[in-house]
């Protein structure tokens, strides 16, 4: 079963494939929900995959003013409210994840559990260079954007704009706001990601439940490069009777 539309709220264009549990994932910034297309194919035998296009992205319009994390997850949590059956499954991939780590700390009701792929917490957790790079944008972003987008292929260098304006200063969790969510989180990242190793790991670190994959010979790309190795290590993370580990020393029992 599929399913492609503008939602009731929010205004978010989103698809929906397959069947089972909700799991809604979340594109990257600069691009949209046809990025994970190579991880949805591995998904909709297990569950109800639901990808909407943020605000300026895809086949959702962009709005006055500048871009935020903060406005993006509204949008989506007006989103879940309507048109999904929470709670439900979260993933978010690079600006996603930040989406999906806003939607979590403000309406955990909302989720069940969360995938931060390829995501930061704090602006400083990109590897150096890597917001800098923002102005080189390669034709065949400019390309698939225009190929889809209601506003028209002029007007990508305003979004481009208006997402490094936000890089600049977003996004800026602390860890006292990451001990402070009681919900698994897995935290994957390539081995070679954009995103600090050190990061990463002081995100786990940080999380009460969290979990940690770093996946071999991957980069920032890697819900693309290895989709099968990581719908695998979503679905694990997702598995209700997960055994205990044989020698734990921050995990909790049950946990």
């Amino acid at each position: 079963m599929s399913e492609d539309r503008t939602g009731r709220a929010g205004r978010l264009w989103s698809s929906a494939r397959g069947n089972g549990p909700h799991f809604v994932l979340l594109h990257p910034g600069g691009t949209d929900s046809r990025a994970l297309g190579p991880l949805v194919a591995e998904l909709t035998d297990r569950y109800r995959v639901i990808t909407p296009d943020q605000r300026g992205h895809g086949r959702t319009p962009d709005r006055e003013g500048p871009l935020s994390y903060a406005a993006m997850a509204e949008d989506t949590i007006a989103f879940l409210d309507a048109e999904a059956e929470a709670p439900v499954h979260l993933l978010g991939y690079s600006d996603g994840a930040v989406i999906a780590l806003t939607v979590a700390v403000r309406r955990p009701d909302l989720v069940r559990d969360l995938v931060v792929a390829a995501g930061v917490h704090h602006h400083d957790g990109w590897e150096p260079g890597v917001l800098e790079g923002e102005a080189e944008v390669p034709v065949f972003m400019v390309d698939a954007y225009a190929e889809v987008s209601p506003d028209g292929r002029e007007h990508y260098g305003q979004v481009v704009e208006k997402l490094r304006q936000m890089h600049a200063g977003e996004p800026a969790f602390t860890d006292t706001d990451l001990a402070g969510l009681d919900l698994p989180v897995l935290v994957l990242v390539g081995d070679d990601d954009e995103v600090r190793l050190e990061h990463a790991v002081a995100m786990y670190r940080a999380l009460p439940r969290g979990e940690l994959a770093v996946v071999p010979h991957a980069s920032h790309g890697v819900l693309v490069e290895k989709p099968q190795l990581c719908a695998r290590l979503i679905t694990d993370f997702h598995a209700a009777d997960k055994p205990a580990t044989f020698a734990p020393r921050r995990r909790r029992p049950g946990r």
